[in-house]
């Protein structure tokens, strides 16, 4: 989701093969420059592929122009690679957030559609998530309202969804500090006083 001063990213860690969870403790949120981050939903192998490409090319901008490639150019860079392999494709859902002179979060599909929205979500359990975000939302929201709102989301999907399960990751991206990741004690903090169950 994107705030004012910020973009709040979030994922659960199960992975799942059908009805096997097939990792616990998976990792979906992953930072692929200074100031970007994608999460990944669908097939691992594919996710993980685009995760290093999307690094690589996001440092070798940063080297070549000294300056962090911006996010919708991110988005735009995604999604050709995963037009040009449409029918071939990368099983995948993604989103692409980042902080370059303003927040932004994309979300990009498997045949390379990319759309900009305040707030995105993927993966089965993305259904309730949206339940959550759509009735809850705000624009003027405080970063911290924000985070226990998408502790709140996550929680939701993970009591309905058999293929959400495990911890939940969190990365707060800002123009001053990049990303940086919440602390799983400052998580399970806000899951208890938010009388939830992580």
């Amino acid at each position: 989701m994107t705030l004012k001063d910020s973009v709040i990213m979030a994922t659960e860690r199960r992975v799942t093969m059908d009805h096997f969870i097939a990792h616990k403790d998976g990792k979906k949120l992953h930072k692929i420059d200074t100031h970007s981050a994608m999460t990944i939903a669908g097939l691992v192998g594919d996710a993980q592929v685009l995760v290093r490409y999307m690094r690589a090319e996001l440092e070798l901008f940063r080297l070549q122009k000294r300056v962090s490639m911006p996010t919708e150019a991110a988005a735009t860079l995604l999604s050709n690679i995963l037009n040009q392999s449409k029918y071939y494709p990368y099983m995948v859902q993604i989103l692409i957030g980042g902080f370059d002179s303003a927040p932004h979060i994309f979300s990009v599909d498997a045949a390379g559609g990319a759309v900009e929205d305040v707030y995105a979500s993927t993966g089965s359990g993305s259904p309730f998530v949206y339940g959550v975000l759509e009735s809850e939302f705000s624009k003027d929201m405080t970063r911290d309202e924000g985070i226990d709102l998408v502790v709140k989301a996550i929680s939701a999907s993970k009591a309905r969804d058999s293929a959400s399960g495990g911890m939940i990751d969190i990365g707060v991206i800002t123009q001053k500090d990049g990303f940086v990741p919440v602390a799983e004690q400052d998580i399970l903090d806000r899951a208890k006083t938010l009388k939830l169950k992580i």
